[in-house]
């Protein structure tokens, strides 16, 4: 029995030492390739150059020049609110809206997790607005790179596409409110009404139309609670979380109908 234990101590101990010489091997091997890449790296910056990028402020004696740089400096302001611009001016709004319904509804915590929505809810977004944004590129942006129109008739042209889509879902009673609000008079057409007063009156009836679509898809789901609360408080189980139970159910009554293809399909034909 001794020499077993000792036989198998040894065995442990040699196998121990492989594992640490392996150890080190690897960190030594990891160490110099390291020190490959860095010096590597360092004769590669010195033999190529790097083009460099400078900002500076002085004096001007070119109108055009100072004209320019304060166009940069709009645009540069105007991509930062590109985030803003893409959610409050498309469907985005109402889309993830209604995925996050569905994933209450369900019950599923984080699953789908947040980016898969996110992604999802953007690229639906970008196959639904394809049409207008490629009226804008078409009648605004090419025409302006092409340098044939100037900057205020390309954002006329711009805007136009996007103001005829959102006025398409927005409600009277909503554009009235804002209009009411801005202290502007009964315009004659749509045409007239300014971007500015549409995009929030725009906003304010996708969020209605996306907590309606909401209330819909969440009714099935809390019958399906209800009744499983109900039989577990019959049975005398009021310990247990009905949610434990009825989630499978939910889960599988959403597989069952499809429901993904459903939502997208109702989404889709909503805004279109």
């Amino acid at each position: 029995m001794t020499l077993i234990d000792n036989k198998q101590i040894k065995d442990k101990v040699s196998s121990g030492g492989d594992i640490f010489r392996a150890g080190s091997l690897f960190l030594k091997t990891v160490f110099l390739l390291g020190l490959g890449m860095m010096i590597y790296s360092s004769l590669f910056a010195q033999n190529t150059p790097i083009p460099s990028f400078n900002v500076q402020v002085g004096q001007s004696t070119n109108p055009d020049q100072v004209a320019s740089t304060l166009q940069i400096i709009v645009l540069l302001t105007v991509l930062t609110m590109a985030p803003a611009i893409l959610i409050m001016t498309t469907c985005f709004t109402r889309i993830i809206i209604v995925l996050s319904f569905i994933r209450n509804a369900l019950g599923t915590q984080q699953s789908p997790p947040n980016q898969v929505l996110l992604g999802f809810a953007m690229f639906l977004t970008f196959f639904i607005m394809a049409e207008p944004w490629t009226k804008v590129y078409d009648d605004a942006l090419k025409p302006y790179f092409d340098k044939k129109i100037t900057q205020d008739v390309a954002f006329d042209r711009a805007t136009r596409p996007i103001k005829n889509w959102m006025v398409n879902f927005t409600r009277e009673k909503d554009l009235a409110l804002f209009l009411r609000i801005a202290k502007l008079k009964r315009p004659k057409n749509i045409k007239e009404v300014p971007i500015w007063v549409i995009i929030p009156a725009f906003i304010i009836s996708e969020l209605k139309t996306a907590f309606q679509m909401g209330f819909i898809i969440y009714i099935p789901f809390l019958i399906i609670d209800m009744v499983v609360a109900s039989v577990l408080m019959s049975m005398g189980m009021m310990m247990l979380p009905p949610i434990m139970i009825s989630l499978p159910f939910k889960i599988m009554l959403f597989v069952l109908v499809d429901g993904w293809y459903l939502i997208t399909a109702s989404l889709v034909e909503s805004l279109t």
